[in-house]
């Protein structure tokens, strides 16, 4: 199982960024992809997830109206944009993958909001 996100983003306060999350190894649309980030100096904060199966998503409360998730199967791979970003979003964020006993983790994508 390999997940591969894509690369550092550099936002200004008010955008919007969008990140990918390329899956290998196994079948795509067999397995839930959970998004999650870590905010300097705090712990891991789950924002969501998608069904690659059929798009269902669940999203946390705190990111409802902000975040969607989005996946296209054709190329194995899972996105999550979120909007109005502040300094605030300035965080690592992560595609996980649920396993047996526990998870299979991209690398994390830093996204830097800063004017």
């Amino acid at each position: 199982v390999q997940l591969v996100q894509s690369g550092p983003e550099l936002r200004n306060p008010g955008a919007s960024v969008k990140v990918s999350c390329k899956a290998s190894g196994y079948s795509f649309s067999k397995y839930y992809i959970d998004w999650v980030r870590q905010v300097p100096g705090q712990g891991l904060e789950w924002m969501g997830r998608i069904d690659p199966e059929d798009g269902r998503t669940k999203v946390s409360e705190k990111f409802q109206g902000r975040v969607s998730f989005t996946r296209d199967t054709s190329a194995n791979t899972a996105y999550v944009e979120l909007l109005y970003l502040s300094s605030d979003d300035t965080a690592i964020y992560y595609c996980a993958r649920p396993e047996s006993l526990g998870w299979s983790w991209g690398q994390g994508t830093p996204v830097n909001v800063s004017s």
